[in-house]
């Protein structure tokens, strides 16, 4: 009996490491091995669209030569790069037998782009169709739209978790080309009309929006805190801290590199912000679980909330509440009297040295600091209402800094943990 519960055991942990062995892809890995997609491989990693596909358990890549895609990107934005990539990825498994052997020869089905929430209707969405003489097309879900692009060649299969197949041209529709772009975005305006309105008056009081603007061209990932996130039951008094501790808090809440919500999920351990000054101090951690982000400050956390701005290399998004860096609220000053808001004007004066004991921390923050755990398990994949079915993982825990090339998510290290709990069910059951 033992002996083959053993056995039965055994037998169940190699099924589940064979399919976790499928489901970690790295696109970008994948086409360094093919010199005619270069261009389009180098297109993913700078707009980091790497991350979004390799997030994904069930995925089709469509790549363009490095002669088609020139002519894509000859007179885009990266923000309009991006879109057009996202539309190449498509949320199903696709191989040349099931594009020759469509259901009624045509079929609808969604890609990257749909997820981004920026896509009207079914613009998210392409048309598969199969044509005269053999050919399968590609066309946006736009009524009547041509079949510009048709497949050329399979390049890569893992059945059934990514398919890499060429097409011929790319796939547009009117008005795919028209994302924000940082250059002409006025940054203040744009936190502005999110709802970020006393945040964007503290960075131009203070300064510090010349400190972000500087940090454009290299990369800035911004943090921005809702109106109500001011209104906050036990939020310190902000107008205690002196000129150069509102400054640094401020700097808090932006990383010196493009982070887009899905690269979030990839990132490891302790963040430098522009606050940092190494040895971890003013870093921010990631906790991602589903297709929720939430940034940890050591002493809470917040949820990214949404995308304001996504321009490589500028991604701008709002957070539900104010992050506190332990450094300088362990010791947090007194809450804002009930039913005011933090001021927005911070002391002018020095903070007197310290000759007294500091202040108990406050006991709202005191209570919510956690001491941090090590994850072992990866970030989870994106799950959109209207993708096939996806198999996200999930992941609770501080991530620590990504080692793969390119962000690549080892999404199979879940079902180890299903092996594990399956494990303990079964040999439960025997005794």
């Amino acid at each position: 009996m033992a002996a083959a519960a053993h056995r039965l055991l055994f037998l169940l942990a190699l099924s589940l490491a064979a399919v976790a062995s499928t489901c970690a892809h790295n696109i970008t890995a994948i086409l360094d091995d093919y010199s005619e997609y270069s261009l389009y491989n180098s297109y993913l990693s700078q707009t980091k669209v790497c991350d979004e596909i390799n997030s994904r358990s069930t995925v089709t890549s469509l790549v363009l030569t490095n002669g088609a895609m020139s002519s894509l990107v000859s007179n885009l934005s990266l923000a309009d790069v991006k879109n057009a990539l996202r539309l190449l990825t498509l949320l199903d498994y696709y191989d040349p037998k099931k594009l020759h052997s469509l259901h009624g020869g045509s079929e609808l089905t969604t890609t990257l782009y749909q997820t981004t929430g920026d896509a009207s209707g079914d613009m998210g969405h392409v048309n598969i169709t199969n044509l005269r003489g053999g050919k399968v097309g590609f066309a946006s879900a736009q009524p009547g739209a041509k079949f510009q692009a048709t497949y050329t060649k399979s390049v890569k299969e893992e059945p059934y978790n990514l398919s890499v197949l060429e097409v011929s041209d790319p796939i547009t529709f009117p008005g795919l080309f028209s994302s924000p772009s940082a250059a002409s975005s006025n940054l203040t305006a744009l936190l502005e009309k999110a709802g970020c309105k006393r945040f964007a008056a503290l960075i131009v009081s203070s300064g510090v929006i010349k400190t972000y603007q500087a940090a454009m061209d290299k990369g800035l990932t911004l943090f921005a805190p809702n109106d109500d996130a001011f209104h906050a039951k036990g939020l310190p008094d902000l107008s205690k801290l002196t000129a150069a501790d509102l400054v640094t808090l401020l700097e808090y809440h932006a990383l010196p590199q493009y982070a887009p919500k899905a690269s979030l999920k990839t990132i490891k351990g302790g963040i430098p912000t522009l606050a940092s000054t190494g040895k971890g101090k003013y870093d921010l951690s990631v906790v991602a679980k589903g297709d929720d982000v939430s940034m940890d400050t050591g002493m809470d956390r917040s949820r990214v909330a949404s995308t304001v701005l996504d321009d490589t290399p500028v991604a701008v998004h709002t957070v539900d509440s104010v992050l506190l860096p332990r450094e300088l609220f362990d010791g947090a000053p007194s809450p804002a009297p009930a039913g005011e808001p933090a001021a927005d004007t911070p002391a002018a004066a020095p903070a007197p040295e310290a000759s007294a004991p500091a202040p108990a921390p406050s006991p709202k923050h005191d209570k919510k600091r956690k001491p941090k755990a090590k994850s072992h398990s990866p970030p989870a994949a994106d799950s959109p209402d209207m993708a096939p079915a996806d198999a996200p993982g999930e992941d609770d825990e501080p991530s620590d800094k990504a080692q793969d090339k390119n962000g690549a998510t080892a999404v199979g290290m879940s079902f180890a943990a299903m092996a594990a709990s399956v494990a303990a069910l079964v040999g439960a059951s025997l005794l």
